[in-house]
């Protein structure tokens, strides 16, 4: 197995009043009364109509990420949009408008993009468990691809289009045995782990074979996933040669010249001010290279390339805002102390700290901050010791209760893996574009969380 390891991370604050440009939106800006805004709306200004803890969306931030993914990888078909990593139905408009495909992972996601009208023919469908139910959700909703991830799947997924008369467009998700390695739980190509049909054992191969002699399925192409925060094409590119040999064996086999090659997603943003975003028109570049070159000596033709970002797009259009309350300084030896800091939310809306010792650049947006620097801590409210947001940071001592403290880069996997731990209803989600804000989603109340009790 080749392991690729990602770039450390830093934990680098930096000027604090200072917002960096390439980890916080694109249309974020400190005024001069410090104040922060996003496309002209001050962040105080959000809070006090929607609340807090409030996600708020850059909408111009991430249409333009659309189209630069677009431009990089050809064509916007050519990119599907990973809605795992943040979905709502003004999402997918936006998806829509800018003409991304989008990739669903759940029955669920796929009901959220069909309910805001996303063309089904643009939807490729994940996942490693499907029921027949959400087979047939598939099938009877057209969507453009369903991606087979075991040869389980394979025999439902044929059954259900055989029953329904339709033949279904499939891939084939690989395993190419290629670990971009980042976290042990967002490393997604090795072979010891849930998703994926391996290459190596010839699995694969039996896979697209059977799909190519079924009357209700027709094979257009395969994929793979070598993990996400990637921060080295080289991984990319080593799973795109070994999934085009099975391009090549596809060929000799059956005579039939699959049509796209699809290289999941993984391409690393900036969480901290210390770090540097994956340059995706570079890699694009690269590795678009690197697969004619490759299928040029395999003879046979280039497929199309298929790329599934999802954090690439959404995480730096999107912060999360907080009101800081309990302040206290804890004793940590005889001589040092540290400030703790705690906020109305934490692991409930975003549990990556917890989950992956995420970090996150944060700074007070309602004024300037010029005390001294001390050690402190970024809690939250929940009954758990490691609800932690920011670990260790110095920041200045006149942060008070009552401030906003903004967390960049959340605008992928926090809102999508909220909770409602120790009874916290999930936070609203607005969007803002040319100085107006557009709810997206309302904050989650007491009532909501009755709702489904007998």
């Amino acid at each position: 197995m080749t392991v690729f390891v990602s770039t450390p991370y830093s934990t680098d604050e930096g000027d604090f009043n200072e917002l960096p440009t390439h980890v916080w939106p694109r249309n974020a800006k400190r005024e001069e009364d410090g104040v922060v805004t996003i496309a002209g709306v001050p962040l105080p200004e959000i809070v006090a109509e929607y609340g807090s803890p409030v996600v708020v969306v850059d909408e111009d931030d991430f249409r333009s990420r659309c189209r630069d993914m677009a431009e990089a990888f050809r064509a916007p078909e050519n990119v599907h949009y990973a809605s795992k990593a943040f979905l709502t139905r003004h999402i997918a408009h936006w998806v829509d408008e800018e003409g991304l495909a989008l990739d669903v992972a759940s029955e669920n996601e796929l009901r959220i993009a069909l309910a805001a009208d996303f063309p089904p023919e643009r939807i490729t469908v994940h996942g490693n468990n499907k029921s027949d139910e959400f087979l047939r959700l598939c099938v009877d909703s057209r969507v453009g691809h369903v991606v087979i991830d075991s040869h389980q799947e394979l025999a439902q997924l044929e059954a259900v289009a055989r029953e329904a008369g339709v033949i279904q467009d499939v891939f084939i998700r690989v395993k190419p045995g290629v670990d971009a390695h980042t976290h042990e739980f967002i490393a997604t190509s090795h072979e010891d782990q849930k998703f994926g049909i391996s290459l190596a054992t010839g699995d694969a191969l039996a896979a697209a074979v059977a799909a190519i002699d079924s009357d209700s399925l027709q094979l257009t192409g395969l994929h793979c996933h070598v993990g996400s925060q990637v921060f080295d094409a080289e991984g990319f590119k080593l799973a795109a040669e070994r999934v085009l040999g099975l391009y090549a064996e596809v060929w000799k086999t059956c005579g039939v010249a699959l049509g796209y090659l699809d290289l999941g997603g993984g391409y690393g943003i900036a969480y901290m001010s210390g770090e540097q975003p994956l340059d995706v028109a570079a890699v694009a570049r690269d590795l678009l290279a690197s697969v004619q070159d490759v299928a040029d000596e395999l003879g046979i033709a280039a497929p199309t390339v298929v790329v599934e970002p999802g954090r690439a797009i959404a995480g730096p259009s999107a912060v999360t805002v907080y009101t800081a309350g309990v302040i206290k300084d804890v004793d940590t030896s005889f001589t040092t102390s540290r400030r703790y800091i705690a906020v109305d939310g934490g692991m409930s809306d975003n549990i990556r700290p917890a989950l992956y010792g995420a970090l996150y650049d944060a700074r007070v947006v309602n004024r300037f901050v010029d005390g001294d620097n001390t050690d402190t801590r970024l809690v939250g409210s929940h009954c758990e010791s490691g609800d932690i947001l920011v670990e260790n940071a110095k920041w200045p001592n006149d942060i008070s209760s009552g401030d906003l403290i903004a967390l960049a880069a959340t605008g992928a996997y926090c809102y999508s893996m909220a909770s409602n731990y120790n009874a916290f209803g999930r936070p609203a989600v607005v969007s803002v574009r040319g100085g107006q804000i557009t709810p997206m989603v309302r904050r989650e109340t007491v009532e909501d969380l009755l709702a489904r009790e007998y």
